[in-house]
Parts: C-alpha cells; structure tokens; sequence
C-alpha cells in the first residue's frame, strides 16, 4: 500500500549471550553489556576478560555481577528507532538467574510510552543457548518474518536447548547465591564433582560423581542422549548444533568437542563449536568449568 513504512526489525541481546564480534556484526544485533565488579572496580561484560576473572576468583578477589540498567536498555531501544527501526525484539537471559530480563521490561514500557513497540523475551537460557536463540530469531528477522514469527523460532531453538556443565566445586555458585551454602558444603566435604544442567531457567544438580574423568564422560554421554531425544520429538532427519563451553580450560574442552563431534557427525549441522564464556557467566561457575551446549538447528 502506497504510504505505508516498511516495517523493520531490530533485534537486541545481552553479552551473556556469547556471541563473537563477527557474529554480532553479521546478525547486526546490538549487545547490551551485563557488567561484573572485580573488587571495587566495575567492568562491561566484553571490557572485563575471562581471565581477569579467573584469576581474581583463584585470589579470593571480590567478584559479582550485576544487570545493565533500565536506562541502558531504553537507550538501546531508542537508538533502534532513530536508526529506521519500526520495531524491537529483546532477548535474554533467564530472568530465574538475573534480573536481565526485568531491566529490559522497564524500559520496554518506558519505550511504548514513547511510541517505541518492544517485545522482550525471556530465553530461560543462558550463554551459548541464549545465543542459539537469538540466532534462530535473526534468521526469521534476514528472511522477513515478522517479530511473532521471530519469537517463535527463537523460544523453539530455546525450549529445545540443553546445557550441560560441570563445575570443579560450587564454591563460585554459593558466592553468587545460584546453590545453597549446604549444598556447597556437602559436596565439598565427599570430594564431589558436581554435574549441573540449565532446568525451567534455574541451576539445577543433575548428577554427582567422582572423579573429573567420570564427569566429562557423563557431560558427553548426556549430549548424545539429548541429541536422540530431539530426534524422537523433531524427527529423525533434525540436525542439531553443539558448543562446548569453558572457563580456563580449553584444552578439556577441545578434546570433548573431538568426542561428541566424532559420536554426532551424522546429526550435526556443523562443526561443534568451542568458545570460552565471558566474563559474568565466568563470575558464578570458576576457573576449569566446561559446559556442552546442545540446540536443534531450525
């Protein structure tokens, strides 16, 4: 119809989402920063690197982390609109581990006020699963979906998501208040090594065992099982993606990536990825955290 704007999608994340900076670009999403505090100082989630952290938590530095604020957000929002945008899409991380996704509803209200339509959604995911997200809603977006179709696709990647980690002690996650202080104790005191997955947005134990050894093959065995189970719901001809994630540890990491890609090569939409996680989500898990994200590829 003559008159009418073409409508435009922009589409907004948190840096928990560990995206890459050529990703970034490619999607054109703007990165809203979550900031972590090393001592006294504050840092911008992609200012801060993974390594500061884990040397301040091996040094018993004060670390933490905390939400970008409401105006940061509407600033990002505002910045959409001035630049052609017609409409936003907001993605982030699970509200039930950060007030990420509350921030972004303030200013999503404060936005509509001003004219400004802003659709947030709450992954109830995290790091690399997050990212699949926002991937799969920018695919729609590159093609010409509308926002609805957009969340769609993105809540699909994300419901169909599992991330898997192991941690070498829950002493980080007490410290940020993700697992109780018994809970930290007690597997402190039998020498457990501690398997966590990412359930209905929250930190959950999903196995104890022994030994690092026994972990890892347990993170990978629970990959593959995943990967099966999606083929049972999606069908048999759904192509999964994998990222390992670490903290501190690449070279672990690199070698479980080798074995699930070898067990999932006929599955696979790609090669499995490997990235080290930034450096708030580092703040909670530690140094030598590896973590097997697992997603279907729509």
């Amino acid at each position: 119809m003559a008159g009418t704007k073409e409508r435009r999608i922009a589409l907004v994340t948190d840096s928990t989402a560990s995206l890459t900076a050529a990703c970034v670009a490619e999607l054109g999403v703007t990165v809203v920063p979550v900031q972590v505090i090393i001592g006294a100082t504050v840092y911008d989630d992609e200012v801060a690197t993974p390594e500061m952290v884990a040397t301040a938590l091996k040094e018993w530095t004060p670390v933490s982390t905390s939400r970008p604020n409401p105006s940061t957000f509407l600033e990002a929002y505002e910045k959409a609109a001035a630049d052609g945008a017609t409409e936003v899409l907001s993605i982030h991380l699970s509200g039930e581990l950060s007030g990420t996704a509350e921030s972004a509803r303030l200013a999503a209200r404060e936005a509509g006020d001003k004219g400004i339509k802003v659709t947030v959604v709450d992954s109830r995911q995290a790091a690399f699963a997050l990212g699949y997200a926002v991937r799969a809603a920018a695919a729609v977006i590159g093609s010409g979906g509308s926002v609805r179709k957009a969340v769609k696709a993105a809540r699909s990647v994300s419901d169909g998501s599992h991330t898997i980690f192991y941690v070498d002690t829950l002493e980080y996650l007490r410290r940020g208040g993700r697992v109780t202080t018994v809970a930290a104790l007690l597997g402190g005191a039998l020498a457990v090594k501690p398997l966590l997955h990412v359930h209905e947005g929250r930190i959950e134990t999903l196995e104890k065992v022994r030994t690092a050894g026994k972990a890892l093959a347990r993170v990978e065995e629970l990959t593959v099982a995943h990967a099966a189970a999606l083929a049972d719901s999606l069908g048999d001809d759904v192509r999964v993606q994998v990222t390992i994630g670490h903290l501190a540890s690449p070279d672990r990491a690199a070698v479980l990536a080798e074995k699930i890609g070898h067990r999932l090569e006929q599955q696979l939409a790609g090669d499995v990825q490997v990235g080290e996680i930034g450096a708030v989500l580092g703040a909670h898990v530690g140094p030598g955290m590896i973590a097997a994200v697992i997603a279907p590829a729509l």
